[in-house]
C-alpha cells in the first residue's frame, strides 16, 4: 500500500471552515492516513495536526508532545475549566501567533488507535492543543476565537506578510 501526499491547507480552504464526519469504525484503513499524517506534522515542526488541516474531512487528530505520538478519533471536550492566556500558532497560517484565552483544563472523551473508548484529563499546553485540534475538527479557526476588530486587523497584517510554508 502507497502512502498518501498530504500538504497542510492553508488559510482560505473551505475544507478549513467545515466540520468533520465522525469515525464509524477505528480500524486498520486509518493507518496510513495517521502515518501520512504524522509526516506532515513532522515535516511541518507542528505540535499537532487535524484531519481537517489536509483535506480529509473525518475527526481525527494526531499529536506529539516530546516525544509521545498519539492519535485521537471522535474526540470531544466534556469539561473545562479555568483561563489561561497563551500565544498560539497554527500550522494553516503560518507566521501568525495570536495572543488567545481559553480553558487551562479540560477533560476530553474520544476513541484510541486500538479503538478504546478514552477519556483524558489535559491540562496547560496539552489542553490547548486538544482545544485547537478539536477547533479544527468543528471548522473553527483560532482567528475565529478574537473579536470582530482583532480578527480584522490581524487578517490585515497577515494579508500583508509573506508566508513561507
Amino acid at each position: 500500500m502507497g502512502r498518501m501526499h498530504l500538504d497542510v491547507l492553508t488559510l482560505g480552504s473551505p475544507a478549513l471552515e467545515r466540520r468533520a464526519q465522525e469515525v464509524s469504525n477505528v480500524d486498520g484503513r486509518y493507518q496510513e492516513l495517521v502515518y501520512s499524517m504524522f509526516e506532515v506534522l513532522y515535516r511541518s515542526g507542528g505540535l499537532g495536526l487535524a484531519a481537517t488541516q489536509v483535506g480529509v474531512m473525518e475527526r481525527v487528530f494526531v499529536y506529539d508532545l516530546g516525544g509521545a505520538p498519539r492519535v485521537l478519533f471522535n474526540p470531544v471536550i466534556v469539561e473545562t475549566s479555568g483561563e489561561w492566556s497563551f500565544v498560539e500558532g497554527c500550522l494553516s497560517m503560518p507566521g501568525l501567533f495570536v495572543d488567545l484565552v481559553r480553558p487551562r483544563s479540560v477533560l476530553l472523551s474520544a476513541v484510541s488507535a486500538n479503538g478504546e473508548n478514552v477519556t483524558v484529563e489535559a491540562t496547560d499546553l496539552l489542553a490547548r492543543l486538544y482545544q485547537h485540534e478539536v477547533d479544527h475538527l468543528d471548522g473553527v479557526l483560532l482567528i475565529d476565537r478574537l473579536s470582530s476588530s482583532e480578527k480584522s486587523r490581524v487578517l490585515d497584517e497577515y494579508a500583508r506578510t509573506p508566508h513561507w510554508v
